[in-house]
């Protein structure tokens, strides 16, 4: 891939920056200290790219906190970063090199990325379920063990360097991989993109050294299908080598199984050949969610944007009977969107 320069410019552009705060404040309008930044954006652009061509830029601190993650309530430590000027940076920078980072990654990589996501991973695995039997007899199911925390600074910056020349452009996405101590942080908006980058010599590797005919990876999670048990094995011990020279590791729990005989569990749902379902945790969890919104007086905008949410997850698996029995006697889809509407109209009203 050819080396790209000339780029600080345009990330360091004053539209560009105030661009980096509109997109930077979805979701936090009603934040006093966002408030502060959208009265004035002109004026708080100069002063963050005054500070990126004068190279005084230094990230602010994380405010760190743990959660309870997905369905299994993983623990995982998020690293939030200050919304002025670390956030509206890296805005900055995504708004740039968002096409760049995407020129070279592999078709199927579903995470984090606009337009792909996982309805397009999962369209394409129940395609190939029906179609193609015979390549997807076998499925090896493997993900990248402690993978944020575990990302090598230094390779990622040799990394950087292979499409990039801009020195000053190094210099801005180095200063934001040195901000945490081990690996990149799980909460600055950059960080999505970088590990998505990271992986994207594995996908290259298994795909045209491998020859891997079906592949998809949501982040560090991936599965790959042959009609060959052995040769899925033989990848897997090729996957162990290149990660370690990436200074990663698979996962113990990887498995390798014959797909008809279990579900694929990928995406948040069960895949079978010719249906597929919401994970059973999921199930429970919905439906004592919506159970709970229902017995409310009145809805609020959270819960309908969560019934919208649930309900976007169970129209793409095949969920008929649940539906009918657990949605449909609890839920008036007519009186959510209205709540919905009227929001979004005293949202409008107040820009």
């Amino acid at each position: 891939m050819k080396r790209i320069g000339n780029l600080f410019e345009k990330i360091t552009s004053l539209n560009n920056i105030e661009l980096a705060i509109y997109n930077a404040s979805k979701g936090k309008t009603k934040r006093k200290s966002v408030e502060k930044i959208l009265d004035s954006p002109t004026y708080y652009a100069l002063q963050v790219q005054k500070m990126l061509q004068e190279k005084t830029f230094v990230p602010s601190p994380y405010i760190e906190m743990k959660i309870k993650d997905g369905s299994n309530k993983k623990e995982r430590t998020i690293f939030k970063p200050q919304f002025y000027p670390d956030q509206v940076v890296h805005w900055s920078i995504m708004n740039i090199l968002e096409p760049i980072f995407k020129k070279g990654m592999y078709d199927l990589c579903c995470a984090s990325i606009k337009g792909r996501g996982i309805h397009r991973g999962m369209r394409y695995l129940k395609r190939i379920l029906v179609e193609n039997r015979k390549y997807t007899k076998y499925c090896l199911k493997l993900d990248v063990k402690k993978f944020y925390p575990s990302i090598d600074k230094e390779i990622l910056k040799k990394k950087f360097t292979k499409i990039i020349k801009d020195k000053d452009t190094l210099w801005l996405l180095n200063t934001i991989v040195d901000s945490s101590d081990e690996g990149v942080p799980i909460g600055n908006y950059t960080s999505q993109w970088f590990a998505n980058f990271y992986l994207q010599d594995l996908d290259h590797f298994i795909k045209e050294t491998l020859k891997i005919k079906y592949y998809i990876r949501y982040m560090d999670d991936m599965v790959l299908f042959s009609n060959n048990k052995k040769e899925l094995h033989k990848c897997k011990y090729a996957i162990d080598e290149f990660l370690e020279k990436e200074h990663l590791k698979i996962k113990e729990n990887w498995q390798l199984f014959k797909t008809d005989s279990r579900p694929i569990d990928f995406l948040g749902y069960r895949f079978y050949r010719g249906y597929t379902t919401l994970r059973r945790c999921n199930f429970l969890r919905i439906k004592r969610r919506i159970k709970k919104i229902s017995k409310k007086e009145e809805m609020s905008f959270k819960d309908a944007s969560a019934i919208m949410s649930y309900n976007g997850w169970i129209v793409h698996a095949n969920s008929y009977n649940y539906t009918q029995k657990y949605i449909k006697p609890y839920v008036d889809f007519k009186k959510i969107k209205e709540v919905i509407r009227n929001e979004s109209r005293k949202h409008n009203k107040t820009k």
